[in-house]
């Protein structure tokens, strides 16, 4: 199975939001199958066959998640990242100002889905292949 610094390996590669689709790629060769990553300190858990699973530290310390989603403003924050425009740093605070709690990819649909604190489904995405 991967570990966490197979993952890190892979997520070295990446500078911006337009690289998050190869990404994505090379950690699904490694037998990921889904993860979820925690904007409070950008630890993520992540998932492989027969309940596998290997956990990061956290990356940064703790942000705080506003109480109440801001959708357009999350909407225009994210493409801005998926154009290149901001650093996964940025991204995570953007996401914390917005509500946006955590994301979740899932390797077998190929789509990433934000969430709010609620639990609540904010953003559901296809990611490119």
């Amino acid at each position: 199975m991967f570990t966490v610094e197979q993952i890190k390996a892979a997520h070295s590669k990446v500078k911006s939001g337009a690289d998050f689709p190869a990404y994505i790629q090379d950690i699904k060769k490694l037998g990921v199958t889904f993860y979820e990553t925690f904007v409070i300190d950008g630890h993520t858990d992540y998932y492989g066959e027969n309940d596998y699973k290997a956990s990061s530290v956290s990356k940064y310390d703790e942000l705080t998640i506003a109480q109440v989603s801001n959708i357009e403003q999350f909407k225009t924050d994210i493409k801005a990242h998926q154009h290149g425009k901001t650093d996964y740093a940025t991204f995570c605070k953007d996401c914390a100002k917005s509500g946006i709690e955590k994301w979740a990819v899932c390797m077998n649909k190929m789509t990433c889905i934000y969430y709010d604190k609620a639990g609540n489904e904010i953003l559901a995405e296809q990611i490119p292949q």
